[in-house]
């Protein structure tokens, strides 16, 4: 199991663009081979801030993702918008408490 979180800050004019396109393409990350969650998150104190958080089968899941059409052309729509580079982790989860 990988989890990828990535911190994302947009243009104060690209929030409405990206969670519109966000919107219209979650369903197919969520259905990429290998993707069996996916959050999308946003800051409290400044709503240009996004995070997204994905649980993937494995790292090459992740890896065939990033090299796919779907995504370098959503990543290309969606960096247009940045007014910060992104930042991203793979992280591995230590312990749940419920």
């Amino acid at each position: 199991m990988l989890i990828r979180i990535v911190k994302m800050t947009f243009r104060p004019d690209g929030v409405s663009d990206f969670t519109q396109l966000f919107e219209s393409r979650k369903h197919l990350i969520r259905n990429y081979a290998g993707c069996n969650h996916l959050e999308l998150w946003q800051d409290q104190s400044d709503s240009r801030v996004f995070f997204t958080y994905s649980i993937w089968d494995r790292p090459e899941s992740l890896e065939q993702y990033r090299t796919s059409h779907f995504f370098n052309e959503t990543w290309q729509q969606t960096k247009k918008l940045f007014q910060a580079k992104p930042e991203a982790w793979s992280v591995n989860q230590l312990a749940v408490i419920q």
